[in-house]
């Protein structure tokens, strides 16, 4: 009882140090859209000398930079509550970096009652597995769908993946984990349990989908 009370302490003073990461992850993705809006009038004023000098080289070298730059910012996700931002961007990035398509729609425009830690260990257990089983298929067929709202009272998520089995296997009434142990599904239970919520899994032609109600009041 008492290592198992330790080892759950440094579980969760680990993954505090992760949360705290992502949110100035965030919190300086917020700064650098604020400054793109600042920098709005100077761009113009750049690219109005070019077209004076007659470079048109220099103009679309000028808006290939701010592209790009811009399509940074516009990379994030932004739903309205910044702990489910700072954990959804960093999740998001890792399978991005992984050649997966990555389908978000995410509106949470209230203080959510769910633990930070709570959040994390749900969230990033359900991605991490939705990138592992993606990383067997071809780069053209991976996806991953998260889909996150209020529903009343309720956290509402969803996140659906594809994957190379057309039916995910089960070990007795749990489905199979990607990586095997199964201890982070494990973890979700227990939390959604504890809450009083509900879960549900779907495995069917080659798509995996998990569907979380979680009660915020």
């Amino acid at each position: 009882m008492f290592l198992s009370k330790l080892i759950d302490k440094r579980i969760a003073k680990y993954q505090q140090s992760l949360i705290n990461i992502h949110y100035h992850e965030v919190e300086n993705m917020y700064e650098k859209m604020r400054g793109w809006r600042h920098d709005y009038q100077k761009h113009i004023q750049v690219m109005k000398a070019h077209a004076t000098n007659g470079d048109m080289d220099a103009i679309t070298r000028y808006l290939d930079d701010l592209g790009a730059d811009l399509q940074k910012v516009d990379n994030i996700i932004k739903t309205g509550n910044k702990m489910a931002d700072a954990i959804l961007n960093s999740k998001i990035s890792f399978a991005m970096s992984k050649k997966i398509n990555v389908q978000a729609d995410v509106n949470i425009a209230v203080e959510l009652t769910t633990s930070q830690i709570d959040l994390c260990i749900i969230i990033g257990n359900l991605v991490d597995n939705a990138v592992d089983a993606c990383l067997a298929l071809p780069e053209q067929k991976r996806v991953i769908r998260i889909f996150m709202e209020m529903k009343n009272t309720q956290l509402y998520l969803s996140i659906t993946n594809s994957t190379a089995e057309s039916k995910k296997r089960k070990i007795g009434s749990r489905f199979a984990s990607s990586r095997g142990s199964g201890f982070g599904l494990a973890r979700i239970d227990n939390i959604v349990e504890r809450h009083s919520g509900y879960i549900s899994r779907n495995s069917e032609d080659g798509v995996f989908t998990t569907e979380i109600l979680l009660p915020q009041g």
